[in-house]
């Protein structure tokens, strides 16, 4: 990845995703970011994901995939999203929080993924090192690169995606889908 983050930045980031976590959970006030004092690569626009796991099981992950607001802005937003609304979890407890391990996806642009026929498309993704997201019509779903390591096989991997979008898990076998692709700078709590 381009302009890949320093040690330090990645530091703060994860720092500051625990300590956002820890505030929104015991409903104090966020950090002050202090973005004078960062790095350029920071304050610049960016788009991320945290995810949250508690013995490798995971906890809460809500993310972007357009960048619209500084990158220690966007990992804030979504370190408090992910801890209190994803709605497939209830909210993580104070008792939950010291347990929590936490990553962080730093996303590229996605870029378009042209095919002309359904079943090429298994082939034309790179696993383990593609992020995907699937649209059709309004419907849109994403599974981040790292979603390769429990389901390595391509076809499974389209089906479980298209499901995840509220469609056929089939779907991507017959129509050919909207698809685009990127690629994710990821790093974790120790």
């Amino acid at each position: 990845m381009e302009n890949s983050l320093s040690d330090s930045d990645r530091k703060y980031l994860l720092s500051l995703a625990r300590e956002t976590i820890t505030n929104a959970v015991n409903r104090k006030p966020l950090p002050d970011l202090h973005k004078d004092q960062l790095s350029p690569t920071l304050t610049k626009i960016g788009a991320s994901f945290v995810t949250l796991k508690i013995n490798g099981e995971l906890r809460g992950c809500i993310g972007s995939l357009e960048a619209h607001q500084s990158l220690v802005e966007d990992v804030q937003e979504h370190a408090v999203q992910a801890a209190l609304e994803d709605y497939r979890f209830p909210p993580v407890s104070i008792g939950e929080v010291p347990h929590l391990k936490i990553e962080i996806s730093r996303l590229t642009v996605p870029v378009p993924l042209k095919y002309e026929y359904p079943l090429d498309l298994k082939d034309l993704l790179n696993p383990p090192v593609d992020g995907v997201i699937l649209k059709d019509g309004f419907r849109r779903a994403t599974f981040l690169p790292q979603v390769w390591q429990q389901i390595p096989d391509p076809e499974v991997f389209l089906s479980h995606l298209c499901a995840k979008m509220g469609a056929s898990a089939d779907l991507w076998r017959h129509k050919v889908l909207e698809v685009m692709i990127y690629h994710v700078e990821e790093f974790e709590e120790e």
